[in-house]
């Protein structure tokens, strides 16, 4: 019995290690390649971004893969992050993206910004980037980024769920996935949020797909009664309450899918009613 034990685990292990070796890096014409970086996982991933590490291994991430191309005194780096589905690689990219940047049409969204070029597309995470301040070879940046991004499987599509958001007074690019203690709460996890402005009056939104309805009422349950308050209907429901951290709360549910908003005033219901309304119709 131990020995077949430990055949499975060594087995386990084999195909783990093919399955973070299956990228290849393309070539780049003019440029000379190479590697001299192992696959990171998540055991050694401190090495390479070292603080930044815990933030990427809450957005589920797997391995990472990385090149150098290399021409005269210039030279390009590749990061590929490779994270456990799409929702988790735009979490990480949306956490690093401004609307300041310059947006480009590469995988499903992309950017440039001081010689770097981030994207993601399907489950991944790009980053590519230069010191050199020539044109040509910040040019070649976006050569590389569409030899990954066509190389990449996976949809070259935003998350579906961002399309559920209100587009009225919704704030561009502004859109990010938060896995971990949305609005600082520990029992709040994995929510899509937008900024609104409507008039001159801004607000935030979030909205949260749970696996089912018990767990969308479970969620929603542990909120209220934060606020010492309890659920009366558990299917479906609307409140307005003080939160602590965050000052006055909307707080709508039907089935798996809840609706927060926050920054607005217990006198502007109708306004936070008609955004909850639009999305759990």
């Amino acid at each position: 019995m131990k020995y077949i034990l430990s055949i499975s685990f060594i087995l386990i292990l084999s195909f783990s290690k093919l399955f973070s070796q299956d990228i290849t890096m393309p070539d780049l014409q003019g440029f000379k390649k190479t590697s001299n970086y192992p696959v990171y996982t998540a055991d050694n991933l401190w090495d390479f971004i070292d603080g930044a590490a815990d933030t990427y291994l809450s957005y589920g991430f797997e391995d990472l893969h990385v090149a150098e191309y290399i021409k005269g005194k210039n030279t390009i780096k590749l990061e590929i992050y490779r994270h456990k589905d799409e929702i988790q690689a735009f979490g990480i990219y949306s956490s690093e993206r401004s609307p300041s940047f310059r947006f480009i049409n590469i995988g499903a969204q992309a950017y440039k910004t001081d010689g770097s070029l981030n994207f993601f597309k399907g489950k991944y995470y790009i980053k590519i980037r230069t010191s050199s301040k020539s044109e040509k070879i910040l040019q070649t940046l976006e050569t590389l980024a569409l030899k990954v991004s066509d190389m990449l499987h996976g949809d070259s599509d935003m998350p579906a769920v961002l399309k559920e958001l209100p587009e009225t007074g919704r704030k561009k690019n502004e859109e990010t996935y938060i896995k971990e203690s949305v609005l600082g709460h520990e029992f709040l996890t994995g929510a899509f949020k937008a900024l609104y402005e409507v008039g001159d009056t801004p607000f935030s939104l979030f909205l949260f797909k749970k696996g089912s309805g018990s767990d969308a009422l479970k969620t929603v349950s542990d909120y209220l009664k934060s606020a010492g308050l309890e659920v009366d209907d558990p299917s479906v429901g609307k409140y307005v309450f003080k939160d602590g951290y965050n000052g006055d709360i909307f707080l709508s549910w039907k089935d798996n899918t809840i609706v927060v908003i926050s920054g607005l005033s217990k006198d502007q219901t109708d306004l936070a009613g008609r955004y909850s309304t639009e999305i759990l119709k």
